[in-house]
């Protein structure tokens, strides 16, 4: 048993994990739903404010579908990703979809007030960066912002831990997670517009959750496969996690900052509910089903779910006047359900008219321009889709 393979580190497509990133997609707008409609205080309060731990999952997506390649390449199991491929995937996969929506909300949404700086920072994805740029219809964009530099400093990760031996590459993994923790300590002038606990290394124990995930992949079956393909187990480890970030040793409730410990406290969680969630999906045996997140339905909709998370608090923004009520003002099923058909609507659309045809046009080139073809496991079947709170 202990020398079974691993194989999810070679299958380039994982339904299952299109599935979850349609849940995580939801629970985003579950979030930001909630809030907007006022259930942002008591118990459910905290319970629909820590939906937003939906971003550490899309993070460590990330992690693990970026990260495979190297790690199956460390072990001599396929050529080292080309960088230049991987650079043009995710600008492709990213680029197009967000710059329209940015385009469409600066210019069409009432409340989205913006002059040349926030235009700018918006286009450039620098918003976490430059002060005050984060705007109405906009805020969610800090996460992605996050994941391209994540996206940008992957390759440079990867040659610096190219030369750790095999076995010892997990364990630096972890340590760098660790230490990420710590990066809340740096002090900051709030009142100069910048946030350095929304900065990138604050956020890397998300990352290597599924970081992790990918290295374990490509090694032997041992007690983490073991123990990550025992489901009940995991839903009641991510269960736990979660109630732990939903009480007040985490933070205040709703989108409220903590203190440094509760925030600490916070984003530890997060990466445990991404990891708990995730294994079963990566590290189970490759013949057994995930019925309901590999359906064709959620398939369909983890495709789609950039959309969402690009779309979603503009959709949300269009349901208040549609039936005729304020925000903060209650009323959060119906307020719900039409944000996530119309946020769906939108990035169905988006996902055929935008995202689809700039990806084949990307294939397109490389077939004229390179022999052979590279493999687009990473940016045609489980690209990962950044989603934010």
């Amino acid at each position: 048993m202990a020398q079974e393979a691993a194989v999810g580190g070679t299958r380039s497509f994982l339904p299952a994990v299109e599935g979850m990133r349609a849940c995580a997609a939801i629970g985003v707008v579950v979030t930001h739903v909630a809030f907007q409609t006022g259930h942002s205080s008591g118990v459910m309060g905290r319970v629909f404010g820590r939906f937003d731990l939906a971003v550490a999952v899309f993070f460590a997506l990330s992690g693990f579908l970026l990260w495979r390649g190297h790690a199956a390449a460390a072990r001599g199991l396929r050529p080292i990703p080309p960088t230049g491929h991987y650079l043009r995937s995710r600008i492709v996969r990213i680029m197009p979809g967000y710059l329209v929506a940015v385009v469409v909300i600066l210019t069409l949404l009432p409340e989205a007030r913006a002059d040349f700086t926030v235009w700018l920072a918006n286009l450039t994805l620098t918003q976490i960066y430059v002060p005050l740029t984060l705007t109405a219809g906009l805020t969610q964009m800090w996460s992605l912002s996050v994941e391209v530099t994540f996206y940008l400093a992957l390759p440079l990760l990867a040659l610096l831990v190219r030369r750790v031996p095999v076995r010892a590459r997990i364990a630096v993994i972890m340590a760098a997670a660790v230490a990420s923790l710590f990066w809340v300590n740096i002090p900051f002038d709030p009142d100069s517009g910048h946030n350095l606990w929304n900065w990138p290394p604050a956020f890397f124990s998300w990352f290597a959750a599924g970081m992790v995930l990918a290295e374990l992949t490509v090694m032997p079956v041992g007690w983490p496969h073991r123990l990550a393909r025992r489901r009940i187990l995991m839903a009641l480890l991510a269960v736990a996690a979660f109630a732990v970030a939903a009480s007040p040793l985490a933070g205040r409730e709703g989108l409220q900052f903590g203190t440094i410990s509760q925030v600490t406290i916070k984003t530890a969680m997060g990466a445990i509910v991404a990891a708990a969630l995730l294994a079963p999906l990566v590290l189970d045996r490759p013949d057994t089903p995930h019925r309901f997140l590999g359906s064709a339905p959620m398939v369909t909709l983890g495709r789609w779910s950039y959309g969402l998370f690009v779309w979603h608090l503009a959709a949300l923004a269009m349901v208040f006047p549609m039936i005729g009520e304020f925000p903060f003002n209650g009323h959060m099923p119906v307020v719900l359900l039409l944000t996530v058909v119309f946020g769906f609507a939108i990035a169905a659309v988006s996902y055929a008219l935008v995202e689809s045809p700039c990806r084949e046009a990307l294939r397109r080139w490389e077939y004229r321009n390179q022999r052979p073809v590279p493999p687009l496991d990473s940016s045609v079947t489980s690209a990962p889709e950044p989603i934010a709170r």
